[in-house]
């Protein structure tokens, strides 16, 4: 079967993001985000945002 390309994959096919990785991606974008505003928008856009992880769980 021929890989998928990056629109067709289905919500199905996507695993949950462990707890420790997502704290880890939220560590690093924090220390390279300019200011709050910004963090927020980037965790946001990533889904790895504080109420997107509470709100999985």
């Amino acid at each position: 079967m021929a890989a998928k390309s990056a629109n067709e994959i289905a919500d199905d096919d996507l695993e949950p993001l462990a707890d420790e990785t997502a704290r880890q991606a939220q560590r690093v974008v924090a220390a390279y985000a300019t200011d709050a505003d910004e963090c927020r928008m980037l965790l946001s856009m990533l889904g790895i945002g504080p109420s997107t992880r509470s709100e999985q769980a």
